[in-house]
C-alpha cells in the first residue's frame, strides 16, 4: 500500500509540473499570439500545397491563365479579326440617359 501511495504522489507531481509548465507557457505567449501563429502556419501550409499542385499541373495552369487573358482581351481581338459587334458603346451621362446625337 505504501508503494501505491508513492506511485500516486509521483503521478500527482508530474501532473502539477505539467500544469505549471502550461501556465508559464501561457504567460510567455498569450492566446491571441497563439491563434495568430496557428493561422500563419495554416496559411503557409496552404500556400505550400498550392505551389506543389501548381508545379504538378503546369499545363493546366498555363491554359487557365491563357483563357483569362483571352477573356479580358476578347473585344479588341474580335475587332481585329473583323468579328466585332459593330455597335459603338453608348456613353451615359450623369442622369443615366444616353446623349442625343
Amino acid at each position: 500500500m505504501l508503494e501505491d501511495k508513492y506511485l500516486r504522489d509521483s503521478a500527482r507531481a508530474l501532473v502539477e509540473a505539467d500544469i505549471e509548465h502550461i501556465k508559464a507557457d501561457f504567460a510567455h505567449k498569450g492566446l491571441g499570439e497563439r491563434a495568430m501563429d496557428r493561422m500563419t502556419e495554416g496559411a503557409m501550409d496552404l500556400y505550400e500545397e498550392a505551389v506543389e499542385v501548381a508545379e504538378d499541373n503546369k499545363g493546366a495552369l498555363a491554359a487557365l491563365l491563357a483563357a483569362v487573358v483571352v477573356w479580358f482581351a476578347r473585344n479588341p481581338l474580335l475587332e481585329a479579326l473583323g468579328l466585332g459587334s459593330g455597335e459603338e458603346d453608348e456613353q451615359w451621362d450623369e442622369r443615366g440617359e444616353t446623349p442625343e446625337r
